[in-house]
């Protein structure tokens, strides 16, 4: 069984990957498409953003209906992985929150 400190981490990695994939398919994926007429890197890495943003799509609903986190960080989490690094703030704003959760 995993710790509410250990759940909290998972959603911060999965924040991060799901980052690191944003970032590759922005400054990657899409100038390989525009500057040298490779469109089939954005439907690779388009396609694992898509899978990866779902999934921390479906974390970050496990925390809002598990009661860990309240709507407002559940909707801050969802804003911060539309804002290209937005994702890696997340330790930020999860910080108190992971702090003052009981096991």
């Amino acid at each position: 069984m995993l710790t509410t400190k250990q759940k909290f981490k998972h959603l911060i990695l999965s924040g991060h990957i799901e980052g690191v994939s944003y970032l590759l398919l922005l400054f990657i994926a899409m100038p390989l498409k525009y500057f040298y007429d490779m469109p089939e890197a954005v439907r690779i890495v388009g396609m694992l953003h898509g899978i990866l943003f779902v999934w921390f799509m479906a974390v970050i609903a496990y925390f809002f209906f598990t009661k860990r986190i309240n709507f407002y960080i559940s909707f801050m989490c969802f804003v911060l992985s539309l804002i290209p690094f937005g994702t890696f703030f997340l330790e930020r704003l999860l910080k108190d929150k992971s702090e003052n959760q009981k096991a």
